[in-house]
Parts: structure tokens; sequence; C-alpha cells
């Protein structure tokens, strides 16, 4: 232990992760305590480009809204969570507006409204025309750094949450990257609300940073508590394919009439779907996997040509500048795309307000399981999610713990059980041969067409890898690793155990029979 900080820093709130969600649920929380937001990088929100979906007259569109997220998500998303998403997100984009969010609009002041796959209607805000996310960080950050109770620490990992008698009172902290014992650090805290995102990296291409390595989901899940509809992975449709980096294409460029188009130049949708490009993400991403298998090719074709110049580089400047840089330009000729990990539907399983089953811990944005997406995220929900759900969060652990300070004693003797299991060193080299191995079995085995055998093979190698892999708290890139681990296989299991095929978990093997009788039992 010599070198370790005995000492824990004293908190009243820990919030792990500063995208929307993070930070929205920080602010929600000022005046109820001293808040650390801990950010280990950039995460996903910054990256979002089609923008924010919102029924802003929800007495005339509250209702479609609804029904087009149930319907995208294909019977398995939870109604209540919806209606109070559809309901909230207004006041929250008026929140937004108030500190300083700058939207899009038309030429009479309007917002300017984008429609995106399985909308029913134009709902769809945007800003910079494609950089909503980078826009919805900055006007939360500002607001929250006008908040003297809310401080920062970036570029930190928190690699373990420490519980004491069933409830969490703090976690583990290591500067990003750093190895070794005597880098950790303690924070004592009342409650943690993991804001910590998705895993995409637990697949071989993936629309998320490297930094998204599911650390959240594999930390709750370490520390007791209770996961929900991991099966549920969405493969965004259209990513740059190989050899490009998978930049994502944002699906509003097929709301703006962007046509997909096979090998030989076909447009092939119709044949899929009667929605054609603007059906729900995962009969798009489906459909074009077919047309891969079936014309031999590694990537379909997205085509804008038909949109004059002038207006693509308006529209989309940040796709366009970004395409420019590869050498692809988006006006002249079709862009090769392929489905990449994209969201996680499931994750952490909290109630309407955040709250775990595990006293002290709370979980929000993509981290956690809502139950608002079901089997399919509706476009642009996400970032509503993150909105409006980082609210009741923040204003969850406001209201529950209250009358009680941080319990130092007891998260530096969680600290000393933890540091008791240590197992490390881990070789640099396990850690690269393990992810890169991970990646390419959840890719080609549980990815967005799965089976039962090549599921339970998955699963078998998993189960056996992690059963070889060192714990060391203490490390930061091999705890990565063990959450990528970890999280991969609680994917599995809940793939396995879903025999019936629906919404982003697509079974080429099928059976109707044993679904009826697991969905009965």
């Amino acid at each position: 232990m010599k070198g370790v900080y005995t000492q824990p820093m004293e908190v009243d709130f820990l919030v792990v992760g500063c995208g929307v969600a993070g930070l929205q649920a920080a602010i929600t929380l000022s005046g109820h305590g001293t808040i650390l937001v801990v950010s280990k990088g950039d995460g996903c929100s910054t990256l979002a480009q089609g923008g924010v979906a919102v029924a802003l007259d929800e007495s005339a569109d509250g209702g479609l809204h609804l029904e087009d997220t149930l319907r995208a998500g294909k019977g398995e998303c939870d109604p209540e969570a919806v209606g109070l998403m559809v309901r909230e997100g207004p006041q929250r984009i008026a929140d937004l507006v108030a500190w300083g969010a700058c939207f899009d609009r038309e030429a009479d002041g309007a917002f300017a409204l984008a429609r995106e796959a399985a909308h029913s209607r134009r709902r769809i805000l945007r800003a910079g025309g494609d950089a909503t996310g980078r826009e919805i960080v900055r006007a939360l950050r500002a607001e929250a750094e006008t908040r003297a109770d809310i401080h920062w620490l970036a570029d930190h990992f928190v690699s373990e949450l420490l519980v004491s008698e069933g409830r969490v009172v703090g976690a583990v902290l290591l500067p990003a990257g750093a190895s070794g014992a005597g880098r950790a650090r303690v924070v004592a805290a009342r409650a943690v609300l993991l804001a910590s995102g998705g895993a995409g990296q637990v697949y071989r291409r993936t629309s998320n940073p490297p930094t998204a390595t599911g650390d959240g989901i594999a930390m709750a899940e370490r520390a007791g508590a209770e996961l929900r509809h991991m099966e549920f992975v969405q493969f965004h449709p259209t990513v740059l394919a190989d050899p490009y980096p998978p930049f994502l294409l944002s699906e509003a460029m097929r709301g703006e009439g962007g046509v997909l188009c096979n090998e030989r130049g076909e447009a092939f949708m119709a044949r899929y779907h009667p929605q054609r490009e603007l059906a729900p993400r995962d009969d798009v991403a489906r459909a074009i996997w077919s047309e891969m298998a079936a014309t031999g090719s590694a990537h379909v074709w997205l085509d804008m040509t038909q949109l004059p110049r002038e207006a693509l580089w308006r529209r989309f400047p940040t796709i366009a500048a970004t395409c420019a840089q590869l050498g692809l330009d988006i006006a002249s000729r079709p862009i090769p795309v392929a489905p990449s990990a994209h969201f996680m539907m499931g994750g952490v399983r909290v109630d309407p307000s955040g709250r775990t089953a595990l006293p002290g811990l709370y979980a929000t944005g993509e981290v956690a399981c809502s139950g608002v997406h079901g089997a399919n995220r509706l476009a642009s929900n996400s970032l509503l999610e993150a909105l409006v759900f980082g609210a009741r969060a923040g204003g969850a652990l406001a209201q529950d713990c209250g009358g009680h300070g941080p319990d130092g004693g007891a998260a530096r003797a969680a600290f000393g059980r933890l540091a008791a299991r240590r197992q490390g060193p881990v070789p640099r080299e396990l850690v690269d041969e393990t992810r890169g191995i991970l990646q390419n079995v959840m890719w080609d085995q549980v990815g967005l067409v799965r089976n039962g055998q090549g599921m339970a093979n998955a699963l078998a190698w998993i189960e056996g890898a992690l059963a070889d892999f060192p714990y060391d708290p203490f490390d930061a890139d091999a705890t990565a690793c063990l959450n990528l681990l970890t999280v991969a296989r609680a994917i599995t299991r809940a793939a396995l155990g879903r025999t019936r095929g629906v919404g982003a978990h697509f079974r080429s093997d099928d059976d109707p029979v044993a679904g009826a009788t697991a969905r009965a039992s």
C-alpha cells in the first residue's frame, strides 16, 4: 500500500463523465453540495451530428413522437419512460436556449427542423448544420462553469466503485493510461452518478471514440447493480467503410434525400422496407448487410449528388469537410458506407430518476437503460434522453442524499479490500492481444447478424479470457480491457438468452416456438 492515497478526497457527489447527461445532472445538482465531474477524455456527446428530437409543440406532436419511439423500439420500450422523455423534453430545450445554446433557425427566426429515419414528421433540432452535440456540450459546460460548487478533473479514469455494507461510498481514480498503485486516488462521496457513455470499442468497427470501453456498465455489474437489455446494440447503417476511418455519416443525410445504392449502382431500399431510406436503423443496417453479401462487396454507397454542392456544404459542413480531408467529395460522387457499432440501448438498469438497485449508485445517459429505446433507438432520441434523464437523475441525487456526508473511513476500507485482490501487473502484450481478439470475436459472432452456435463459441472464449485476465484496479489500460470483456460477456449472455430476434438483436436462427416459450415463462 506504500505510496497509495490513504486520505480520500471527499465530495458530496461524484459524477463520472462530462457529456450531455453528466453535465445536465451536475447543473441540476448544483446548490445541493460539492460536485466533482471526472472525465477520462472526449466522449460521444460532442460527436452527435444529426440533432436532438423533441416535440416542441407537445400538444400537436407529443403523441406522434411517443408513437414513433415505441414503433422503432419494436415493443421493447417502457411507455412510461418514453412519455416522460417526450413531455419533459421541451423544457430541457428551453433551458438550453436560456443558457446560450444556438440552434439553427429559419429566416423568420423559427427553429429549422429536420426529419430523420422512422420519424413521422420534422422534429429534429440541429446546431451548426451537423454539430448539434458539440453545441449542446458547449452550452452546458459554459453554464456549469458558472456554478462554484461544480469542480472538474479531466484525463482521469475511474477504475472501480467502492462499496461498503451494500452501498456505494466512492470510487478509485487513476490518471488516464496510468499504471501502478502509487497513482491511485480515493474519492469518497455521498453518491456516485455514472454518466460514462457506451461500449462501442467492444467491436472491431465502431463510430465511438477510443474512450468508449463500457467502464460504467462493467463497474456497476462488479459492484452488484443489475443490467438490462444488453443484447440490444445498435449498428449505425452509414459509417465510412474501410479503408477509411469509421466516421459517421448522419442519418439526416438520408432525411434530406440521400439514396443508398449497391455495388451495381441500384437503389435497393424499396425491396426491404416501405419507408426506404427512412426506415428504422436496424432495418436499414440489415438491408445494407444483405446487399453487401449479395454483391460480394465490403460496402454500399450513399449518394448525395442530387443535392446542390452549396446546399450540402451549408447543411452538413462538418461531414463535408471531414470527407474532403479524406479525399471524398460528397457533392460529386457517392460515398462508401457500411454498418458499424454505434449505441448501447441496454445498460445499467435504472428507474425513471436514474436510481439503480444499489444504494448510492445512479446512472444516466448511454451507460443506463432507462427503457426509452427498447430494441432499436429512434434517431436523435439519445441527446433528448441525456437531457431529460440527466436532469431527473440530478434531482434524485439531491433528494435522496441529504442528511449525511461522505464516509471517508468506509471508502478507505473498501479501497483496502480492492488492493488485497490485486493480481497485477498486467503485461501490455496481454492487454493488446486480448482486446484485438475480443473485438474480432464480437464483430464476427455477436454483431449485426447472430446465431446460437456462434454466440456460444464467443461466450466460451470470453469467459476463458476473463478467467485468465489478471485483476489490477490500479492499471487504467488493463482495467479498460477487463471492462470490455465484462461488457462483451453481458451482451453475449443476454443475446443467447433471447432466442427470438427483435430489433437490433437479429438472429439468423430465429426460433419462433422457442421464443414464444421463453416469453411465456
